[in-house]
């Protein structure tokens, strides 16, 4: 079953998409607790739905092994409200934290059994979240880090208030704030258990960025060959969904 989902951050309001399980499915009947489900954040300048529908059909995947999940549109992209010009990082991680609250809210699902997966820019906000948010298991997906925007200010100038990147309004604060954020230690302190998932082909996270959040997280990162960044064979996201999962679904 999938349902649309809504919570308000700051005075905006963020849309998202809840999916749960069939009873019938191969998770057969919802546990006593309640389903155990996974919070997922898409990447810089995604949404919900991710590259070629990577993340409903992940969804979708999952619910039928009997786990929920739910995806949203961070404040200022996708559907959800607010300006791309406002988004930050530490924004990102607010929607997050709120995201697990109202998972965790839901009777049908496990408060204790949530989980978070991040995909690229949404794997360095779920390194950051995840020592508040205190996920049951963290999934990363090619996570980045900082060093990827740090160009922007180089010679030590700060960027102008909004600077077209493409055609989105990156924000001044965005950028400003790149230098000041540690998501290796943040992850490092957190503790729990985690998997890396990273394509070898990886050109705009090296494969090398998934190595140094394993270590960081005390964690093992799985190669997935010949995958670029965002997993363009039918091949490479079969490898991830199952390795994934199986790892979710406690493997």
């Amino acid at each position: 079953m999938e349902q649309f989902a809504q919570w308000v951050v700051g005075g905006q309001r963020v849309y998202g998409m809840l999916h749960l399980p069939q009873e019938q499915g191969l998770g057969a009947e919802r546990p006593s607790l309640g389903w155990p489900s996974v919070v997922m954040l898409h990447g810089f300048t995604g949404n919900r739905a991710g590259d070629h529908r990577l993340l409903p059909l992940f969804s979708r995947y999952l619910a039928a092994r009997g786990v929920a999940s739910l995806r949203f549109d961070f404040r200022g992209s996708g559907e959800s409200e607010g300006d791309f010009s406002e988004m930050t990082v530490a924004r990102e991680v607010e929607d997050t934290e709120a995201a697990f609250q109202y998972v965790r809210a839901l009777p049908m699902l496990d408060p204790e059994r949530v989980m978070l997966l991040g995909f690229s820019m949404g794997g360095l906000v779920a390194a950051l979240a995840a020592e508040r948010v205190r996920p049951h298991r963290l999934a990363l997906w090619a996570p980045a880090l900082p060093e990827l925007w740090l160009g922007f200010l180089r010679g030590g100038y700060a960027p102008p208030v909004v600077h077209d990147y493409g055609g989105w309004p990156l924000g001044r604060e965005f950028l400003l704030e790149m230098p000041r954020l540690r998501p290796l230690e943040a992850a490092a302190r957190w503790g729990g258990v985690a998997r890396v998932f990273h394509g070898d082909a990886d050109a705009v996270c090296p494969p090398a960025f998934g190595v140094r959040y394993a270590g960081a997280l005390g964690g093992d990162a799985v190669a997935i060959p010949g995958a670029n960044h965002t997993f363009d064979s039918l091949e490479a996201v079969d490898m991830l969904y199952r390795e994934t999962g199986r790892f979710l679904l406690g493997g």
